[in-house]
């Protein structure tokens, strides 16, 4: 996917079009580029002040939505768990790549109404993407609980024994149940020390039951042991046995406590994959919604910058390029050579050059208007 274009206009020579024919001929037949026009609707120009505050308003709009739209493919890529190109898949607009979006941009007119105010329309896309933060924060806070949840237990099932739940390791005939005086401890052993742990557990305290310790499993750092002993001896026990670096697990056996511990994984994994579907389809509505709101928000400082800097009445061609990758120097020196012409030639409606309050406040400045936007969605 292209992760570049360049949003320009130029005054119109004769005609639009021709300004456009003339940028093909000098950029994409010398292979510079890829050229498309970008079709901008008849838009309420309104007073030069109002355009000029508006400019500095839809740079930081610009901004603003460009950071949440990354943000929304950066977690839809964390919720799908999967390779770049995958998820790629997945950021669609209207059954496209938000690259062929682009290049077959049409200004969405049910969503933001040319007969609007250009301050309304910019309101209304403020509005639309401030909501999508907002539910993007609830649900992402929603499901990561639930994930985070899931993950915490699948490590106390698989991590180490001085952590992991154990109720998945020992069986019932492994303990003394339902005894007056005795208790069966578990006891996480460094594997280092399981020679020594055969050799004195029956010499940590008094009334331990001889040859009652038993092997239960071990991982890669330590081994895991029973040992009975009498309770009243429980509390002297842990004490030495800590000295000697050999660790009682806090665990007594409940036949519904078990079964709810082994049952909870479950349930967690189901929930996850009970919102995962519905999160899912919100993300990939959502992105459509606001990478167009982007688009928007583009073209809009298209048209003001071009009015600003080009004058009334509206004659200009706004123009959508993708860079020959390597080429961008090339092409910039191109540009400027093209539409060098145009400086000093800004005018407002009476035709007087005027120096323009924040014109220049978004980024370098050039002779034709120029914008850019990069489709590196999952960089942040």
């Amino acid at each position: 996917m292209a992760s570049e274009f360049w949003l320009i206009s130029a005054p119109g020579d004769k005609t639009p079009q021709q300004t456009f024919e003339a940028l093909k001929l000098k950029t994409e037949n010398q292979g510079l580029s890829l050229n498309y026009k970008l079709n901008l609707p008849e838009l309420k120009v309104g007073t030069l002040d109002t355009l000029v505050g508006l400019s500095d308003d839809l740079g930081k709009l610009d901004v603003h939505v460009e950071s949440i739209t990354k943000k929304l493919a950066s977690y839809f890529a964390e919720v799908l768990e999967e390779k770049q190109d995958k998820v790629l898949e997945n950021l669609q607009i209207n059954g496209m790549d938000p690259a062929t979006y682009l290049t077959k941009f049409n200004w969405d007119s049910a969503k933001y109404p040319t007969k609007q105010a250009l301050r309304s329309i910019s309101e209304i896309i403020s509005k639309q993407i401030t909501q999508i933060d907002s539910d993007l924060k609830t649900k992402a806070s929603a499901y990561n609980a639930i994930k985070a949840s899931l993950q915490n237990l699948e490590r106390k099932s698989t991590g180490s024994l001085l952590v992991r739940n154990l109720s998945s390791v020992v069986e019932k005939e492994h303990f003394i149940l339902n005894s007056e005086y005795l208790q069966t401890l578990l006891v996480v052993v460094p594997k280092s020390s399981t020679a020594e742990w055969e050799t004195v557990y029956e010499k940590i305290t008094d009334m331990i039951v001889p040859k009652s310790s038993m092997l239960l499993t071990s991982d890669s750092d330590y081994s895991l042991y029973t040992v009975t002993l009498f309770k009243k001896v429980i509390d002297e026990f842990k004490h030495h046995a800590r000295e000697r670096k050999f660790i009682v697990r806090d665990f007594v056996w409940d036949d519904v406590e078990i079964a709810a511990s082994k049952e909870e994984i479950t349930k967690m994994a189901e929930d996850k994959k009970k919102n995962f579907g519905p999160l899912v389809r919100w993300l990939k509505v959502n992105f459509a919604e606001i990478f167009i709101a982007w688009s928007h928000v583009k073209a809009l400082r298209v048209f003001v910058e071009s009015v600003l800097r080009f004058g009334l009445p509206v004659n200009f061609q706004a123009m959508l390029i993708q860079p020959v990758k390597g080429k961008n120097r090339r092409l910039r020196d191109v540009l400027d050579a093209q539409y060098a012409h145009l400086d000093g030639q800004q005018s407002n409606v009476k035709g007087e050059t005027v120096d323009i309050p924040g014109l220049m406040s978004h980024g370098e400045y050039y002779s034709y208007v120029y914008f850019q936007m990069k489709l590196n969605l999952l960089e942040r």
